[in-house]
C-alpha cells in the first residue's frame, strides 16, 4: 500500500502593494514651467487670466514680503477661496520652506479661533474680517494679490486687483503645537475631542502622488483642470499642485456649479475643461442624468464618499473612483472605469493601491485576514503622511506594520471596514466606529456634540446619522437643555454650533429632548433616538400647510423629503431651512423631471420662500412646453 501526501496551499492574505512609486518634486516643477512657458495660462477665474510668469512673480513678491516674519517649518493658515491669491500664497509659502494650512474663506469663527489657540501659527492670510480676534486686532501686512476681475476682462501683465487680503500676526499661545520637520502642508480633519486634528504631509508623499496623477490623466500644456474642491478639503491640493506642476491651466469653478449639476456640465463645456475632480455627492446626481453632449472632459476623478453607482455607457469620460484619507495623502486606491463600457450595477469598488501604497485588511488584532473576508483597512508605504501635529495621537493611529504584511515601518488604522477580492481589488463596506462621512468630509459626532455643549443652556447633546433623502448621510442633533437655564430654540442652537463646525458637520435637524434613552451598557441609544424621530416624521407626514396649488404641494413635499424637515411650508426659505448644494441639485433635477422646467441654482436661491419657487416654475412651464412642441 502506497501512502500519498496531500499538498496544501497557504491562504492568500489581504495585502496588496501598488507599483513602485517615482519621487518627484513639487515646487521645482512649478518653477520650471514658469521659466519654460511664462506666457501660458496658469489660472483662469471668469474673465481674469494669470499666466505662469505672472504667478511666479507674484509668489516671489509675497515670499519677499513675508520672509522676515515667516521661518522655514512654520505654519501659515490660508483663509482664502479659489483664486490667484490662493495659488500665489501656496507657492510663496512653499518657497519660504513654511507649511501651508488651507482653511478656506469661511472656516467658522469659533473653529478658526480653536485652530489659532491650539496650533503655533506664524500668521494667517485672508480678509481681516474673517480672522479670530487676536489676529484681527494684531499686526497686519497688506498683500497685493489678484483675486479676479470683471467678467470679460483680461488681467494685464503685472496688474493686481486690491482684495483686502492681509497677513495677520499674533503671538502663539503657550502650549500651541507646530508642524513636524519635513512637512510640506497640513490639513484639518475632524477630532473626537471636539477640536479638529491637523495632519502633516511631506513633499515626497505629495510629489509621488502628483506624478501618478499626471500620468493617469495626461495632464500637460493645453489641458484645462477645474479648481472646484473646497479649499479646506485635501483633494483640492491634488487639483492645485497637480495642474501647476504639469504646465496645464487651472479654471476656477463659479459658485453656481456647486448647487446645480446642469450648471456644472454647462461650465465644463464653456470652459473646455478636460480633467476634473468632484466630491461624490456632487458627482452622483450628474451620473443619474443622461451624459451631456459636446464635453471635452476626458477624466473625472470622484472621491470623498462611497460612490453608489457606476457610470452609464453614454459617459464619454474615463471615471476614476478614488479612496484615501488625509493621513495617506489624498488618494490611496483607485478604480478606473473606461468610457462606453458596462461596469455593472451597484457600488463600484475602491480599487487597487496607487504607486507606493500598501493596503492591508486586518482582524481586530491587526493580522491580515484571508482575501474575501471583511476587516479593517490599514495603509502603509510611501503615501503615508508624517502623522498628526499631536504626537500622542500619531502614536495611537500610526502603528507598527503587522508580521506577514510584506511591508516595514508604520501603517495607518483607517477605521474603515473593507474586503479584498481574490484579485486584490478592494471593496468599501462602511465604518467600524462612530465616524461618518457627510458630503465627502469625515465627521466625528463627538466634535458636533461638543459644539452644541459649548452653549451654557445645553446639558448634553447626542448626534446621530441617517441616510439622507438627497443621498449620502444626514446628521441629526438631539439636545437636552440645562434645567437651570431658559430653554433655547433649535435655530438658536444651530446658529451657535455653526461657528464651531465646518459646513458639512452642521446637522440638518435639531431636536430638543427631555432625556436620552440608554442602551444595555448605559450609553445613549442613538438607534432609539432615530426610531422616535422617524415615528414623529411618519405621524406628521401629509399634514396641513403643504401649499395651495399642485406645484406648491410638489415643491413643499420634495423639500420636506430632501431636507428631512416635515414642518416645512410654502412660507419657508429653502436655504434657511437647511438647503445645501446637494439638496438644491436634487430639487432642480426633480422640478425638471416633473415639469420640464430647468431652473438655475441662482434663481432658486433668490426666491424668498418655497411658494416663490413654485410660482417661478409655473411661470416657466408655458415656455418649457413651447420649446418642446
Amino acid at each position: 500500500m502506497t501512502s500519498a501526501t496531500t499538498a496544501t496551499t497557504a491562504p492568500l492574505l489581504s495585502a496588496a502593494h501598488g507599483a513602485p512609486h517615482q519621487d518627484a518634486p513639487v515646487l521645482d516643477l512649478f518653477t520650471d514651467w514658469a521659466r519654460r512657458t511664462p506666457d501660458a495660462p496658469a489660472l483662469v477665474d471668469g474673465g481674469s487670466t494669470v499666466s505662469y510668469g505672472e504667478l511666479d512673480r507674484l509668489a516671489d513678491e509675497l515670499a519677499s514680503l513675508l520672509r522676515d516674519r515667516v521661518r522655514p517649518g512654520e505654519l501659515v493658515g490660508l483663509c482664502l477661496d479659489h483664486s490667484a491669491a490662493l495659488a500665489a500664497a501656496a507657492v510663496a509659502v512653499a518657497r519660504l520652506g513654511a507649511v501651508a494650512l488651507p482653511l478656506g474663506p469661511r472656516p467658522g469663527e469659533r473653529r478658526l479661533q480653536a485652530v489659532a489657540e491650539n496650533l503655533r501659527l506664524a500668521c494667517l492670510i485672508g480678509e481681516a474680517g474673517v480672522l479670530p480676534p487676536a489676529h484681527r486686532d494684531g499686526e497686519h501686512l497688506t498683500l497685493p494679490v489678484p483675486v479676479g476681475a470683471p467678467a470679460g476682462a483680461v488681467l494685464p501683465a503685472g496688474a493686481v486687483v486690491p482684495a483686502g487680503v492681509v497677513a495677520a500676526f499674533a503671538a502663539a499661545p503657550e502650549g500651541a503645537v507646530g508642524a513636524p520637520e519635513g512637512t510640506f502642508y497640513a490639513v484639518l480633519t475632524s477630532g473626537s475631542t471636539g477640536t479638529p486634528k491637523a495632519v502633516a504631509v511631506g513633499e515626497p508623499s505629495l510629489g509621488s502622488l502628483l506624478h501618478w496623477y499626471r500620468g493617469l490623466t495626461g495632464l500637460g500644456p493645453g489641458e484645462r483642470h477645474s479648481l472646484l474642491i473646497g479649499v479646506a478639503f485635501d483633494p483640492h491640493l491634488m487639483e492645485l499642485w497637480g495642474t501647476l506642476t504639469s504646465g496645464a491651466a487651472l479654471h476656477v469653478a463659479p459658485e453656481a456649479v456647486r448647487w446645480d449639476s446642469a450648471a456644472l456640465t454647462d461650465w465644463w463645456r464653456e470652459a473646455g475643461i478636460t480633467v476634473s475632480v468632484l466630491p461624490t455627492p456632487l458627482a452622483e446626481p450628474l451620473l443619474d442624468r443622461p451624459w451631456p453632449a459636446g464635453l471635452t472632459l476626458r477624466h473625472l476623478m470622484i472621491g470623498g464618499d462611497r460612490l453608489r453607482r457606476t457610470p452609464g455607457p453614454d459617459v464619454t469620460a474615463t471615471v476614476h473612483n478614488a479612496y484615501g484619507p488625509a493621513e495617506a495623502t489624498v488618494a490611496t486606491t483607485v478604480h478606473t472605469m473606461a468610457p462606453g463600457a458596462d461596469h455593472g450595477a451597484g457600488a463600484p469598488p475602491i480599487g487597487l493601491p496607487v504607486p507606493g501604497a500598501v493596503v492591508l485588511v486586518t482582524d481586530q488584532d491587526g493580522r491580515p485576514v484571508e482575501r474575501g473576508t471583511t476587516g479593517e483597512l490599514r495603509i502603509g508605504g510611501h503615501c503615508l503622511s508624517l502623522g498628526y501635529l499631536d504626537p500622542e495621537l500619531t502614536a495611537r493611529r500610526f502603528v507598527p506594520a503587522p508580521d506577514g504584511s510584506g511591508t516595514d515601518g508604520r501603517v495607518y488604522r483607517t477605521g474603515d471596514r473593507v474586503l479584498m477580492r481574490p484579485d486584490g481589488v478592494v471593496e468599501f463596506h462602511g465604518r467600524l466606529d462612530d465616524q461618518v462621512k457627510v458630503s465627502g468630509v469625515r465627521i466625528e459626532p463627538a466634535e458636533v456634540e461638543a459644539a452644541f455643549e459649548r452653549d451654557p443652556r445645553v446639558r448634553r447633546a447626542a448626534v446621530a446619522a441617517r441616510p439622507g433623502p438627497a443621498g449620502g448621510v444626514q446628521l441629526l442633533a438631539f439636545v437636552q437643555p440645562a434645567p437651570e437655564a431658559a430653554p433655547p430654540t433649535g435655530p438658536e442652537l444651530l446658529a451657535g454650533a455653526r461657528a464651531w463646525l465646518p459646513e458639512q458637520a452642521v446637522p440638518a435637524v435639531v431636536r430638543l429632548v427631555d432625556a436620552f434613552p440608554l442602551d444595555a451598557n448605559g450609553k445613549v441609544d442613538r438607534a432609539a433616538l432615530l426610531a422616535a424621530e422617524e415615528a414623529t416624521r411618519s405621524a406628521t407626514a401629509g399634514g396641513a400647510g403643504q401649499g395651495d396649488t399642485e406645484t406648491e404641494r410638489f415643491v413643499v413635499r420634495t423639500c420636506r423629503e430632501l431636507l428631512g424637515r416635515d414642518g416645512l411650508g410654502p412660507q419657508d426659505d429653502f436655504k434657511d431651512a437647511g438647503g445645501t448644494s446637494i439638496a438644491a441639485a436634487r430639487l432642480l433635477a426633480a422640478l425638471e423631471q416633473e415639469y420640464g422646467v430647468r431652473l438655475r441654482a441662482a434663481q432658486l436661491l433668490r426666491c424668498p420662500d418655497l411658494r416663490g419657487v413654485a410660482k417661478l416654475v409655473d411661470e416657466r412651464r408655458p415656455v418649457a412646453a413651447a420649446a418642446h412642441s
